[in-house]
């Protein structure tokens, strides 16, 4: 499980690697979970929350970088 205060001081990049690397994750355990091999169906969960997390993140750069675009206008 990722905290926000580390995925606050990722940049985007670094963000959206992580990304791509939990949906991936997210994508095995459902596979597994699928052919009843997952072990800890807890697990789903918590790499769901993550993406969630990292997209929140991701979002409010988004925002900040558009603030900042309209306070030079």
């Amino acid at each position: 499980m990722m905290k926000v205060t580390e995925l606050r001081e990722m940049t985007v990049a670094e963000l959206n690697q992580e990304l791509l690397e939990l949906k991936e994750q997210l994508f095995k355990l459902r596979f597994q979970h699928a052919t009843n091999q997952l072990d800890n169906p807890l697990e789903l969960k918590m790499v769901r929350r993550d993406i969630a997390r990292v997209k929140t993140i991701l979002r409010e750069f988004e925002i900040a970088e558009e603030k900042k675009q309209e306070d030079k206008v």
